[in-house]
């Protein structure tokens, strides 16, 4: 199985508990990967047998954007949800990172890994 990844996708959101973070949007940081066979797309050179990321990155920036979730693991959850039955992919890995949510660390945030991992 290949990997397809996207890496430091930044997104402004509504996410939080406290009542400051419901006022505002913050930014939010995805780092994806995505198993996918990427044989027929090699072999064709044809977008149709492989995973567009520009596709990828359009929809999950549209559904971020209005998304006001309150934990980091439910958008989490919702993002490979989406990847795994619009996009396809059997496993997903999705790295959510809410920058500066705690003082004096650089990230935090949750990884979650989806479907069924790739072997190899």
């Amino acid at each position: 199985m290949d990997i397809i990844f996207l890496r430091g996708l930044e997104i402004e959101t509504t996410i939080g508990i406290y009542q400051w973070e419901r006022e505002i949007k913050q930014t939010v940081i995805l780092d994806l990967e995505m198993a996918t066979d990427i044989r027929q797309a090699a072999a064709t050179d044809d977008i149709r047998y492989t995973v567009d990321y520009k596709a990828v990155a359009k929809r999950l920036i549209a559904f971020v954007e209005e998304s006001q979730f309150y934990l980091v693991e439910t958008l989490a959850e919702r993002i490979a949800q989406i990847l795994l039955t619009e996009f396809s992919v059997p496993w997903v890995r999705v790295s959510l990172n809410k920058k500066g949510a705690i003082r004096g660390a650089s990230d935090v945030g949750v990884i979650i890994e989806r479907g069924e991992r790739p072997r190899g």
